[in-house]
């Protein structure tokens, strides 16, 4: 079994079941990684569990650390740890261990980072469109983090869908980086209003009804069209291929290596 060699800095809880972890490496160095990369923790079976958990849908090996990939939400420009946004899945085996750590406590971290999902491959003066649903708006907490300053030649936007205003981890960052930056457009939406302790003003619903109201055409103020925008989908897999759908009725296509275009989803593998 591999040694545990990071500590758990800071634990921030945003809402029951999200959090906000701080994870620093010790004695080795964090790896350079692109915005939008991936790395994988990890904790032993015997690590405890938070009380409030599930069992577990299937037993673990006893012998082996139990580990799950996770998208880095810091800067790219970060060297002193690794920033993770993640909701415990209640009868999972990892998520209820994490959420069960304090600052200060010890757990595994992969020494390398992987993905493909970066804006590598986007040409510096297309607009980039960012669809989320939860947890999947932490790769582009680390894009935003660390190209919103410097890439001034393209208009951005954030689309983050969640059940309650205050389920919107990372809520007041993004409005402060849209006071600051006029070419970035931060657009949140639920899809249960009536929690509301009071009334909500923005989008309802979910995220492909706010795009077929031009939510971010009337934020820009001006179209939104496959020659000059590049969209990115992270999140539910329900959304990711409503919103697939949608989009290539709309005409854009579907990005790859070989055949740059204008739909980016995120994949771990």
């Amino acid at each position: 079994m591999e040694v545990l060699n990071a500590v758990l800095q800071q634990k921030i809880e945003v809402a029951p079941g999200l959090c906000i972890f701080r994870i620093a490496p010790i004695g080795w160095k964090l790896p350079e990684f692109k915005p939008g990369q991936y790395c994988p923790l990890g904790l032993p079976p015997t690590a405890e569990r938070v009380p409030y958990s599930d069992p577990m849908a299937k037993p673990c090996p006893k012998d082996k650390l139990i580990k799950r990939p996770y998208s880095i939400a810091s800067s790219s420009r970060e060297n002193q740890y690794l920033e993770f946004y993640i909701k415990m899945v209640s009868n999972g085996a990892l998520t209820p261990r994490l959420f069960a750590l304090k600052n200060g406590d010890m757990l595994w971290m992969r020494e390398k980072v992987f993905g493909m999902f970066s804006l590598d491959d986007i040409p510096q003066k297309k607009n980039v469109i960012f669809f989320a649903t939860g947890t999947g708006l932490a790769p582009y907490m680390s894009m935003l983090r660390s190209h919103l300053m410097t890439d001034t030649d393209r208009k951005w936007a954030v689309v983050h869908g969640a059940m309650n205003s205050w389920d919107l981890g990372y809520r007041d960052e993004l409005v402060t980086m849209e006071r600051f930056c006029p070419d970035f457009k931060y657009i949140p939406i639920i899809s249960n209003p009536e929690n509301e302790p009071t009334p909500w003003g923005g989008y309802t619903g979910f995220l492909d009804k706010a795009w077929e109201n031009k939510c971010v055409q009337d934020a820009w103020e001006q179209d939104v069209t496959p020659g000059d925008t590049v969209i990115f989908l992270c999140g539910h897999p329900m959304m990711v291929s409503g919103m697939e759908k949608i989009l290539l009725n709309d005409g854009f296509n579907l990005h790859s290596k070989k055949s740059p275009g204008s739909i980016i989803k995120e994949k771990f593998g």
